[in-house]
């Protein structure tokens, strides 16, 4: 539509995160020009606007590859409005979008905006930026959790199998079932039943998004446990690895090494070059969350916790089975004993 581009999420396939898909390709769009801007002489910028609603979708209008379906309704004005407040690389979101999204991802609030047509002012929200470190159960759900009623014999189940990895016999449960039977609601109720215990946590998630993405959910959770803000200089974020990885690594500037290759953080030559052969250092870096659990292990008992796996990347899943085959070996008593 001349210099922009209508988009519909929910037609002519709804899906039931429509909202959250819509303001994850905004986000991403705005930053792909925003890094284009950045090799580029010629001013690039976009801004985005988002509502959701009912509308009417009608026949294809236009003609060639400039055919669209017209779509009839308040939504599709908001959207149109909160654009156009929209600085560049900003993305403006309506209220029932901001809703539908929970705590997914950090906002701005705006506050009661008026916008031209509608009898009074709106709430307006910015998203800047995807949530991190929470996982899609307690970003939609939390805040209105109702008590866990007929699950009793699952949480015990859970407990046994803590109480035995305390002892020194790791343990590997998988919940599994069909969405919306409870699964994570299980998991946040024995953190609730744990909570005064002493013990390490570690969590994992895995992202629709983030399928094709190696290591994925381990690279995350090391940004997250390392305190990277978005605004480290490359060494900043070294010095934080090294620190992070001390507590559990006997070699924390190889393993740092290895993980900043991973997150793509420069290393400018602090660290001795990695192997050249792109399968070794593979390896390499799949064994550095091995013995950061290995490391943490021997201080207090671990509890993992690996969230919708079902989105799981191949390269974590092989990971993944390293660290269940670890659990294993130590039940077996073929290593020293550690939950």
């Amino acid at each position: 539509m001349g210099d922009g581009v209508l988009i519909y999420f929910g037609y002519p396939q709804a899906h039931e995160n429509d909202a959250e898909r819509a303001v994850m390709a905004a986000i991403e769009l705005v930053g792909t020009v925003a890094a284009l801007q950045a090799r580029s002489t010629v001013e690039l910028a976009c801004r985005v606007g988002i509502a959701t609603g009912l509308v009417v979708v009608g026949d294809l209008v236009g003609s060639g590859e400039a055919q669209e379906r017209g779509v009839v309704g308040e939504t599709p004005n908001l959207a149109a409005r909160l654009q156009g407040l929209a600085e560049p690389g900003a993305v403006m979101i309506s209220d029932a979008t901001r809703r539908l999204v929970g705590d997914l991802f950090e906002y701005r609030d705006l506050g009661a905006v008026v916008i031209k047509g509608l009898p009074e002012a709106v709430p307006v929200w910015r998203a800047l930026r995807p949530s991190a470190g929470v996982s899609h159960f307690e970003a939609l759900r939390a805040a209105s959790l109702s008590p866990l009623v007929g699950r009793e014999e699952e949480i015990e189940l859970l407990l046994r199998r803590w109480s035995r990895a305390k002892e020194g016999e790791g343990q590997t449960v998988l919940l599994s079932g069909e969405p919306g039977i409870g699964k994570s609601r299980i998991v946040a109720a024995l953190q609730q039943r744990l909570a005064g215990e002493p013990h390490t946590r570690i969590r994992y998630f895995c992202s629709p998004y983030h399928r094709d993405n190696p290591l994925h959910p381990f690279a995350a959770q090391l940004e997250r446990a390392a305190g990277f803000s978005r605004d480290d200089a490359p060494a900043a974020k070294l010095d934080k690895l090294e620190t992070l990885l001390a507590q559990s690594d006997e070699n924390p500037a190889e393993a740092a090494a290895l993980i900043a290759d991973l997150l793509g953080v420069a290393a400018d030559g602090r660290y001795p070059p990695l192997p050249a052969e792109p399968q070794r250092r593979r390896q390499q870096i799949l064994t550095v969350p091995l013995r950061q659990l290995d490391g943490l292990a021997r201080g207090q008992p671990v509890r993992l916790i690996f969230e919708d796996a079902h989105w799981i990347d191949s390269t974590s899943l092989e990971l993944l089975d390293l660290v269940v085959d670890r659990i294993r070996r130590r039940r077996q008593g073929f290593e020293p004993p550690a939950s």
